[in-house]
């Protein structure tokens, strides 16, 4: 098969969204990454279809150089795999000129994360922001729903309203890759959620006998283009939280919330496979950015109960 290098990028994407059900997000992280990749390429006189191994090296140096992090780097170079994988499945090329690259590895940081008395802090100023009681209610269950599920912002803010009805003890969560999930709801959380449901629900019954507008879909309503609460219009509202509660917004973000519930969750006993279930991690490998917890409760084990840590 034949096709122009130009348009190998569109038909990798294609085939992302198609067969492996790609979020917007990660399709748009590939796009970024590999149009700076086929930019360089044609710098220096290459394409997709001509690159060899030692051109991309170069490219991880030439990224090197622009200070780029370890992160970056190694994100770049498992798209440029992701799309020779995709060349060769398509008959496109028989090799895959960046197989044998090692790549430069992830810097070993801890997931920011915030204490106990700091997201009771933060679900307290939730509950008390807003100009009307309908957007407390809302600023309420937004945050006890992330912080008692560890949901992803985009789960988060796109949830169907049908998957609130009735009470539920559990929420069906879809995640990456079109994944499907269930998560438990706390008793807070099923509270801020009877609340907010009854705001919600009015203001679309005014809304359709008034306007004759379409009932939303979704938990969470915008008039928007999305037709929910985008995921930027959340990040703004928690630093307000933030900032209510006396936390250091530098510190606040939807995925410190994610990171909490996972750290609270194993500080207290839940086991490492549990929490990869409930986060949505395909990869135990991913979860366990959180065992330096597992570690120091451990550490605390022994010196609490071993006969020879005892004075």
């Amino acid at each position: 098969m034949t096709i122009a290098a130009g348009r190998w990028l569109p038909l990798f994407l294609d085939a992302m969204a198609a067969e492996r059900g790609a979020a917007a997000n990660t399709l748009a992280a590939y796009r970024r990454d590999l149009e700076h990749v086929e930019e360089w390429l044609g710098d220096q006189g290459r394409g997709f279809d001509t690159a060899a191994r030692g051109d991309y090296e170069e490219y991880l140096v030439h990224c090197d150089a622009l200070g780029l992090s370890r992160a970056t780097r190694a994100r770049r170079l498992s798209a440029i795999k992701q799309l020779y994988r995709f060349a060769f499945e398509e008959g496109l090329r028989d090799d895959n000129p960046a197989v044998q690259i090692s790549g430069p590895g992830r810097d070993k940081r801890l997931p920011k994360t915030l204490s106990i008395e700091e997201v009771d802090r933060l679900l307290v100023a939730a509950q008390a922001h807003g100009r009307i009681e309908a957007d407390r209610a809302r600023n309420a269950c937004l945050m006890q729903v992330l912080y008692a599920t560890g949901m992803r912002v985009t789960e988060l803010v796109s949830l169907p309203v049908s998957s609130a009805r009735g009470d539920p003890r559990m929420l069906l969560v879809r995640g990456k890759g079109g994944k499907e999930r269930m998560v438990p709801l706390s008793p807070p959380a099923r509270d801020a959620l009877t609340g907010w449901l009854q705001f919600r629900d009015d203001a679309e019954d005014k809304a359709r006998a008034s306007k004759g507008t379409q009932a939303s879909a979704f938990l969470f309503p915008s008039h928007g283009k999305a037709g929910h609460l985008t995921r930027h219009a959340f990040y703004t509202l928690i630093k307000e939280f933030a900032v209510e509660a006396g936390v250091s917004p530098a510190k606040v973000t939807p995925h410190t919330l994610r990171h909490a519930f996972a750290t609270h969750l194993l500080a207290n006993g839940a086991d490492l496979r549990a929490i990869q279930t409930l986060l949505g991690h395909a990869d135990v490998a991913t979860t366990e950015i959180y065992t330096h917890v597992l570690e120091e409760r451990l550490r605390e084990l022994v010196m609490d109960h071993h006969p020879m840590a005892k004075d």
